[in-house]
């Protein structure tokens, strides 16, 4: 998205995006416009929805329970949807909000919450979940907004991987890995498809560790020395795998 942009308000909408076309906020982001960031007839903002591109658009009714926009010009086509799947046990509220915002921001495709046996959290909000995927692209210029999953236990992944995910493999950070280097390992899957599973604050149980260590897709590498948290883990292993064989290339 031009920089030239930067300091215009960015926001997901559900309507399509093209030349011509009015678009009329619900209620919510109408409020928020209006009420909140205090915009007026004229106002510029750039809405994106995941499918067609970024787009500058003008308000020309200013009410405050739905606004009507005008599409002025597309300002950026639309970039292609990441095949990276991650997937994570999740965490407590905070700390589970700040992981869905950095795996949007750091490129995954798809995010899918696994329950294992040392899981901390078992109400999974996947409305909130979204959201924060949402805001995480809206600040970001982000404008493939990552599916977000319906949670899944660690068995059934295992159990339904080959049959839904075609050949992709899947690295599995595991503190109990010899402590390295994940260069190497990663610099091999390149030209494959890809997930990445990060486990639960405490590590993955004995059992789920020889489970996984079965599989003939799964992939376990160590993030080095350090033991680290589980939202640290997350970011630290989502960017080697992008600066290695993904796209900071």
């Amino acid at each position: 998205m031009p920089r030239t942009h930067k300091t215009l308000k960015r926001l997901h909408v559900n309507n399509a995006l093209e030349h011509d076309c009015e678009i009329v906020l619900e209620r919510e982001p109408s409020n928020y416009l209006i009420n909140v960031l205090r915009m007026r007839a004229g106002d510029e903002v750039v809405l994106f929805n995941g499918k067609d591109g970024a787009w500058l658009a003008s308000i020309d009714v200013p009410a405050k329970k739905s606004v009507h926009l005008r599409l002025i010009e597309q300002t950026a086509p639309q970039t292609p949807t990441s095949e990276l799947w991650y997937g994570f046990a999740p965490l407590k509220s905070a700390r589970l909000d700040y992981m869905i915002q950095k795996a949007t921001e750091m490129g995954a495709g798809i995010i899918q919450p696994v329950i294992t046996q040392h899981t901390q959290q078992n109400r999974i909000k996947l409305e909130r979940m979204q959201a924060n995927a949402i805001e995480a692209a809206e600040q970001c210029e982000v404008l493939s907004v990552p599916e977000i999953a319906s949670d899944i236990t660690l068995q059934r992944l295992i159990d339904s991987w080959p049959r839904q995910h075609d050949g992709r493999k899947l690295i599995v950070a595991d503190e109990q890995e010899t402590p390295s280097s994940p260069t190497e390992v990663l610099h091999k899957l390149k030209d494959e498809k890809l997930g990445l599973l990060i486990g639960p604050e405490g590590g993955f149980s004995d059992s789920e560790r020889a489970l996984l260590r079965k599989q003939n897709f799964v992939v376990p590498i160590s993030l080095g020395p350090r033991v680290l948290r589980a939202d640290t883990a997350a970011v630290a292993a989502l960017a080697v795998i992008q600066s290695i064989i993904g796209d900071w290339r």
